[in-house]
This record gives C-alpha cells, sequence and structure tokens, in this order.
C-alpha cells in the first residue's frame, strides 16, 4: 500500500510539473508565417483530416509540402488523424482546410496541450513506472526515487510541454520495447519498438542494440532449435507490424517511395541550427556543407556513424545481457547524435533516454548527462521564451536527483563501474588519467574564490593618445 502511495505521489508530481511547464509559450508563437513545431502539429491534424490518405505526402494545391508538410511515418500520420477527429468535435476552425492556418487561441493551446498530456499518461508513465517496478534494483525508497527522477528529467518535459511535441510517445514505445526485452517478452519489446520506428525515424537510434540483443540471444539458445523458434517469432512480428502501419501506401510503389522520400530528407543538409554535434562543432573550423556535396556528406556521416556503433554492437552480439544492451542503446544513440545525418537539438532526447535507464546503477554520471543534455538545448528554449521554465525545472531536477539517488556518495571507482576505463588508461598519457570525475568528485576539495583573483596593477596604461586618435581620425 506505501509502495502505491509512493508511486502515485510521483506520477501527480510529474503530471504537475508537465502542466505547469505548458502554460508557457511554445514553438513559433505569434510568429508568421511559418510559426513553429506547434503549428506544425496542428497542421497534420488538418491535412489528415481533410485530404484523402493518398495525398498525404505529396505535394498539391491543397497540401502545400512547403508549409510543414508530413515528414514522419505513417504512424504519426494517424495519431495526427486521431486528434483531428476529436479537434473536430470540440471546434471545427480548428482544422478548417486552408482556412485555419497559424490558428492561435487559449482553447486551441489548452487542447494540444492536453494531448500531449494524454500521450504521456497513456503510453511513456506506464512504461517508466514498470520499468522501475520490475527493472531496476534495491529497496522501495530507491526505486521510486528513480521513478520520480526520470519522470522529472528536464529535456523532455521543455521540449513536449514548451516547445511543443509528442517525443514521449515515441520515447514511450522504446521503452516499452525495453521492457518487454527485460522482462523477457521478445516478440512483444520487438513490437512495441517496431511502432516506436513507424512513429518516428529517428528511432533507428535505437535499432542496432535492439537487433544485435535479440539475435545474440536467439543465437545463444541455437539457431537449429528453440533460437530459431525464437527468431522466426520475432521476425514475423516485426514484417506483421511495419506491414499494418504501411498497409494504406502498398498498394502504390510510387506512394510508398514517396513516404520513404519524405521521411528521408537527403537535401537538408548535415545538420540544423545550433545542433550540439561533431559536425556543427567541426564546422567552426571546417565548412564541410560548403566543401562536400550533400551526397559526400551523407557517405561520410553513415561512415562514421557505423564505424562509432560497430564496437557496442559487436560486444552485445557477443555478450547478450540486459546490461550490456542498455549500454549500447547508450552508445548507439549517442553516436547517432554526434555523427549522423540531419540532425536535430531535440534528437539528444533519444541518447536520454536510455541514460535514464541508468539512473539507478550510476547516478551521478546520468544526472551530469541529463543536465548537459538540457542546457545542450538551451538556444532553442531561448527562443521559444522557455528561460525561466528551463532554469526552476534544471534546478529541481539536479537537486532531486541527487539527494533521492545518493549521487555523491556513490563515487568511488568500482560504483562508477570505471575499471574498463582503468585499463584503457593505461594506454593514455600520465596526465589524462588525472582528470576523470571521479577523482575530482573524491578529493570534496574546491578551488577558493582567492585562487581566481589577478594581482591589481600598480599603474594603469595611458589610453588619451588612443581616444585623441580615434576623434582624429572621425573627423
Amino acid at each position: 500500500m506505501e509502495t502505491c502511495t509512493l508511486v502515485s505521489m510521483s506520477i501527480l508530481l510529474g503530471v504537475l510539473v508537465r502542466w505547469g511547464v505548458s502554460f508557457n509559450s511554445y514553438s513559433g508563437a505569434g510568429k508568421p508565417p511559418m510559426f513553429g513545431d506547434y503549428e506544425a502539429q496542428r497542421h497534420w491534424q488538418e491535412v489528415t483530416y481533410n485530404l484523402p490518405i493518398q495525398e498525404w505526402y505529396f505535394n498539391t494545391t491543397d497540401n502545400d509540402l512547403n508549409y510543414w508538410g508530413l515528414d514522419y511515418p505513417p504512424l504519426t500520420a494517424f495519431h495526427s488523424l486521431l486528434c483531428a477527429h476529436v479537434a473536430k468535435l470540440i471546434n471545427p476552425e480548428w482544422v478548417k482546410l486552408l482556412g485555419s492556418r497559424g490558428y492561435e487561441s487559449p482553447a486551441h493551446k489548452l487542447f494540444m496541450r492536453a494531448t500531449v498530456l494524454a500521450a504521456d499518461l497513456l503510453v511513456y508513465i506506464p512504461a517508466v513506472v514498470l520499468y522501475c517496478c520490475y527493472l531496476t534494483n534495491g529497496s522501495t525508497n530507491k526505486k521510486v526515487g528513480t521513478l520520480l527522477c526520470i519522470l522529472l528529467y528536464p529535456g523532455l518535459i521543455l521540449i513536449d510541454y514548451g516547445h511543443f511535441q509528442y517525443n514521449g510517445l515515441s520515447l514511450g514505445l522504446t521503452l516499452w520495447g525495453v521492457l518487454g526485452l527485460g522482462l523477457g517478452w521478445d516478440a512483444l519489446g520487438s513490437l512495441a519498438f517496431s511502432l516506436a520506428l513507424n512513429y518516428k525515424q529517428m528511432e533507428l537510434y535505437h535499432a542496432l542494440p535492439f537487433f544485435c540483443y535479440l539475435l545474440g540471444k536467439c543465437a545463444r539458445q541455437g539457431l537449429t532449435g528453440r533460437g530459431l523458434f525464437s527468431l522466426v517469432k520475432i521476425t514475423v512480428t516485426v514484417l506483421v507490424t511495419f506491414a499494418l502501419c504501411w498497409l494504406p501506401f502498398l498498394s502504390d510503389p510510387e506512394q510508398a517511395l514517396q513516404v520513404l522520400r519524405r521521411i528521408f530528407p537527403v537535401a537538408r543538409g548535415l545538420f540544423e541550427d545550433k545542433v550540439a554535434n561533431a559536425w556543427c562543432s567541426l564546422n567552426v573550423l571546417i565548412k564541410i556543407r560548403s566543401i562536400l556535396s550533400s551526397d559526400s556528406q551523407f557517405y561520410l556521416s553513415f561512415a562514421v556513424t557505423l564505424l562509432a556503433i560497430t564496437p557496442s554492437s559487436l560486444k552485445l552480439l557477443k555478450t547478450p545481457t540486459f546490461w550490456q544492451f542498455k549500454l549500447a542503446l547508450v552508445n548507439s544513440s549517442l553516436a547517432f547524435f554526434l555523427f549522423s545525418y540531419q540532425v536535430h537539438e531535440k534528437s539528444i532526447l533519444l541518447a536520454a533516454l536510455p541514460v535514464c535507464l541508468l539512473l539507478n546503477d550510476l547516478p551521478l554520471v546520468a544526472i551530469y548527462f541529463l543536465q548537459v543534455s538540457t542546457f545542450s538545448m538551451l538556444p532553442l528554449l531561448l527562443k521559444d521564451g522557455l528561460l525561466m521554465p528551463y532554469a526552476v525545472t534544471s534546478l529541481a531536477f539536479l537537486v532531486l536527483s541527487t539527494h533521492l539517488l545518493s549521487a555523491l556518495e556513490r563515487c568511488t571507482e568500482a560504483q562508477l563501474r570505471l575499471e574498463g576505463y582503468r585499463r584503457l588508461a593505461a594506454w593514455l598519457p600520465a596526465w589524462l588519467p588525472r582528470l576523470d570525475l571521479a577523482r575530482i568528485i573524491r578529493r570534496k576539495r574546491w578551488f577558493p574564490p582567492s585562487t581566481l583573483q589577478m594581482p591589481v596593477p600598480g599603474t594603469f596604461p595611458n589610453i588619451r593618445p588612443c581616444q585623441l586618435a580615434v576623434k582624429h581620425r572621425g573627423q
């Protein structure tokens, strides 16, 4: 009974924080002609409700693809259609074809925010609760603390309830997939992850660990007996799920090709805006997008990404344990974020989800990463007027997670699982291993402010001649 009460209170607090953030501004509020992601989601409801399914991904007089055309897989379109039916019942003006562009009102904002919360309550939050209850170790208080920290992760809340998107739906489906694999329900886990892939193509960030874990597990069972049966069952589950999601587009090959062209827009370039990945950072020194063609950029990013994810994938294939699976999810998603093609700032959420799954095991490292991931989206949040909710939620998350998970007390080398790093450190320069986070935390010593002070010079330079020269030049 006490456990149910604590879980219920954690869920309630998570919902209250989400709803509190939703009162703030959203992407593109009052900024015509394109507005922002809020208008994109509303426009998809307009398109899917009023146009036949054959026109959803095609450029027509009633569907201008240059104005927030659909560029996500079919399950996103079906979700938009479902929301559109509800919107039509409340106010037909919200989804009026060609007459609702840029529609903004308090009632519509309330409706849109409610759809995000409904998706979280149905998909994301139940998956988090079940994961923390059944797949985390420790006492009840520790499990509830992990649950609360995951639900209060500010990055996802600020993007979904501030900026406005439905990331909780795709991440929730992925988490259901992780839950299925962790509990031994491989077919159900494959079904859930297939749905996630059909909702957002960026779930490819997590695809290789799922594949390697399932294949490695089947291989261990023997590919001539039980393992073969499991492999066939999983394969059929995935194929049937994809077939059902794509069924309306399979009658005409051109339809399916157009959907693929829309969800994989190679022409858009290597990265967008101020995304904290390798290509954007390298672009400061080397203008890659000016030097290489779009095709060359794509092949380069593909090769580097594949190189980055291969070691952990091979390790998982050889040792398909659930712990290795979670680590591979982190490595794969982060490699995709750093090196893959067409990366957005918000894509860091795909790496943040598997890191959230490590909060119970590696709290200090996980909290640090989640704080940095939220900070990396600050330019986007500032653009949307979300500085205040960013500051409040980030600070609250830092204080609560550090306290609830005893992060600063669990920082020994064994608790941080740095044995592999120590072996690697033998090959590094002698000074580099001394910079690791565990050593800094264990010292419990901070630089006093006096060490940062500069001595005051006895005399200051005379800048009068410079002022006269500037004045004379201006005349």
